[in-house]
């Protein structure tokens, strides 16, 4: 499996895709050049903390509190970031007919902004917000509002984005912070995004894989493929001999089924290959 940045490398993935309707599976390699930071990334700092999981969130009030006194921070800057050149270039080779659609494992619409139009969010997207108990959805953005409301003076002070829109805030930070309930029954909020430890939702599952079974080819894009979501896809591809491709910084876990694996960043890589397309 050729590992390479070098122009036929990038021809060979082009003649691939030129012949095969290909789908799209992205991580978040695809946005960090947007600024919004990964968990796994090899530029990625380390994490003063392991990312809240679904149990602390349903069970632990304080633990809530802290995640939404972050995320009221990082929401403004997740929310200001905009599609790079990696994105848009998906968005045009999908639109000349050699992307069938995209599968991302990430939250934040970006493709959408970019201009693909057949997308299926995996985990979710964080600009939709879900009652825990009724199930009525909200709008993020209306919900900062209503953070904003019952807080007034916040945030305290400035603080580092993390990735899914949290921030880094120190615990005695938060303990006066108020989180309203559903404006339907007073129930818990969560946004309608996978929580480590959380399964994925059928519905999306099901969206995915009707994705990839329009199409013969599938190409990953900056995902290191460590959590089996993305992995079972490119392991099903494999086994039914449909070409992988793989573009990504750094190694993943799907390479050995991969036809050709090009290292480097995807917006410099994608464009690239737009380009060589024609497109």
């Amino acid at each position: 499996m050729p590992v390479s940045t070098r122009p036929r490398t990038i021809q060979t993935l082009a003649d691939l895709m030129r012949t095969r309707r290909t789908v799209v599976l992205s991580g978040a390699g695809v946005s960090t050049e947007s600024g919004i930071p990964d968990y796994r990334g090899p530029d990625s700092p380390r994490r003063e903390r392991a990312p809240i999981s679904y149990q602390e969130f349903v069970g632990d009030v304080e633990a809530r509190r802290r995640y939404w006194a972050r995320s009221s921070v990082g929401w403004p800057r997740f929310t200001a970031a905009r599609p790079n050149a990696g994105h848009e270039a998906l968005s045009k080779l999908e639109a000349a007919g050699y992307v069938s659609g995209v599968i991302t494992q990430n939250v934040d619409g970006l493709h959408q902004a970019a201009g693909s139009t057949d997308v299926v969010e995996l985990h979710g997207a964080l600009a939709d917000v879900r009652c825990l108990r009724c199930g009525r959805r909200t709008d993020r953005s209306a919900y900062q509002r209503r953070l904003m409301q019952v807080n007034p003076g916040w945030p305290p002070d400035a603080a580092a984005l993390a990735p899914d829109g949290d921030a880094v805030l120190p615990d005695a930070a938060t303990t006066s912070f108020r989180v309203p309930g559903c404006q339907r029954c007073g129930g818990i909020l969560k946004p309608d995004v996978v929580f480590f430890g959380e399964s994925v939702p059928r519905r999306w599952v099901d969206a995915a894989w009707e994705l990839f079974e329009r199409a013969e080819m599938l190409l990953v894009v900056g995902s290191s493929l460590a959590v089996y979501s993305g992995l079972r896809f490119v392991r099903r591809a494999a086994n039914e001999a449909r070409p992988v491709g793989i573009v990504n910084l750094g190694p993943t876990r799907g390479d050995a089924h991969a036809r050709l694996r090009i290292e480097g960043r995807t917006g410099i890589l994608l464009p690239r290959l737009a380009e060589t397309m024609g497109v």
